[in-house]
């Protein structure tokens, strides 16, 4: 495979930096990115609260169509479960499978659609969801939606974000940043807006917000369509006349973003959870007091994504500063600091819990918390999603972009089974659990740190 070659700054047209350095693209992609994920955020962070306080209790839980023989292979599988148990596995199921669909909607948009058209059709299934979402009956047929619509966006989405850079551009990865930067702006204001229309005001109010959040998104992306970069099945066909194809060269990479998907899947047992079982930990167990104001619950995730807005910049200005320094660490070692920041997360809230005693935990320690959860995430998985779409073969990029998420369904199935033990073990054993899973993560990038190195950093890449 030819060596890529980063562009000097004289060489990058005008046009390609029109949005602070970057193409005018860009921005569409991330205000999108923005709204939708405002919308997806939105009905998690209500998602298990709705689920134990209303839906899954008698009365509610027969007029949910199809509910009662979903419930009988779940129970036939892992034993009779109590309302949060259940709950913690449909959360478990649903966030790993729409995780998992962006493969086939990656490959989708590689080889049908292309990625303008699945991102179109999987936002309106989106919008879709979430509208049903406001009502019990449907509850299941819109999980089925919104899992079948991410599919079609999330990858396709993501994989736009990459082609807007040729070759080993450095500036794909402070794009990534940007993107989830952006990102995070639709996390922040949805457990305060979708989030407290749920709980105050009623739970329909909240999904209804969610689904408007998605059409916002949707006209967004239309309003920017233009300025987008072209299909990569078009791009392909335009130079070449026929599609690239896979090559022995291109094992070694495909087996190392393997080990990645196993990294990135044991770090998401860690960050997943703190949409599952620490929302019911963080209600019964954790002063949300502030003044006359009880904080609520929800609020948590908005305090999350605020740090992660505040942090991003500063990381990008930090990574520019060390690579002018020549010191920046690389893609690599990146996601194995990430890695250590969650493990240390996880040790903080352990070390409340014991520190606190039968008292309950002061809300300083659940900030400190978010602050290394946050910051380890922005070090492993938009860092990750840049290494797999510079280093993915260009006959599967966009297909690569969905397998990444491959590691988010293996993590999200761990987070729901995991869950499951919340009511069984310790709340300071159980964090460390967590806490592990993030360290291991780490430590299998450090053990086979060269052969990644080479597979994934080389020249070639």
């Amino acid at each position: 495979m030819p060596a890529e070659i980063a562009l000097p700054e004289a060489a990058v047209a005008p046009a390609a930096r029109a949005f602070f350095g970057h193409p005018a693209g860009l921005a569409y992609l991330a205000f999108m990115e923005a709204f939708e994920r405002f919308s997806f955020y939105g009905m998690q962070a209500l998602m298990v609260l709705y689920m134990v306080s209303q839906l899954l209790r008698p009365g509610h839980i027969e007029h949910v169509a199809g509910f009662g023989a979903f419930r009988a292979g779940l129970e036939a599988v892992f034993g009779p479960m109590s309302p949060q148990a259940l709950s913690s596995e449909v959360f478990g199921l649903y966030a790993g499978f729409a995780s998992a669909t962006p493969v086939f909607g990656g490959l989708i948009g590689d080889r049908w659609f292309g990625q303008k058209k699945s991102v179109l059709v999987g936002g309106a299934m989106m919008a879709a969801g979430h509208f049903l979402m406001a009502f019990e009956a449907p509850f299941l047929l819109a999980l089925v939606l919104l899992m079948l619509g991410c599919g079609l966006l999330k990858g396709n989405v993501s994989a736009q974000v990459g082609n807007l850079y040729v070759g080993a551009d450095r500036r794909r990865e402070a794009a990534f940043q940007v993107f989830y930067l952006a990102a995070n702006v639709g996390v922040f204001s949805a457990p305060l807006i979708c989030g407290t229309l749920g709980e105050v005001y009623g739970w329909h109010w909240g999904f209804t917000a969610a689904g408007v959040g998605m059409l916002v998104s949707l006209a967004i992306y239309l309003s920017g369509y233009s300025r987008l970069p072209p299909d990569r099945l078009e791009a392909a066909a335009a130079a070449a006349g026929e599609r690239p194809k896979l090559t022995r060269a291109d094992a070694p990479t495909l087996l190392a973003m393997g080990v990645l998907l196993v990294v990135v899947a044991l770090f998401w047992v860690a960050n997943g959870q703190v949409l599952n079982a620490y929302m019911i930990w963080a209600r019964a167990h954790l002063d949300r007091q502030v003044g006359a104001l009880t904080l609520p619950v929800t609020w948590l995730q908005a305090v999350q994504a605020g740090l992660a807005i505040g942090m991003a910049p500063l990381l990008i200005r930090l990574w520019d500063a060390q690579a002018r320094r020549g010191r920046e660490p690389n893609a690599l070692g990146k996601m194995a600091i990430g890695c250590g920041l969650a493990a240390a997360a996880y040790l903080v809230l352990a070390l409340a819990v014991v520190l606190s005693g039968p008292a309950k935990v002061p809300l300083a320690w659940a900030v400190g918390f978010h602050f290394l959860a946050q910051t380890g995430y922005l070090f492993v998985y938009p860092i990750g999603m840049a290494l797999f779409s510079r280093a993915a073969p260009a006959a599967i990029n966009t297909l690569m972009i969905g397998v990444y998420f491959l590691s988010v369904f293996a993590g999200s199935l761990l987070v729901g089974w995991v869950g499951q033990f919340y009511e069984k073990m310790s709340p300071a054993a159980f964090w460390l659990l967590h806490s592990g899973a993030a360290a291991g993560a780490g430590l299998i990038i450090l053990a086979l740190w060269r052969p990644l190195n080479r597979a994934l950093m080389g020249p070639s890449r």
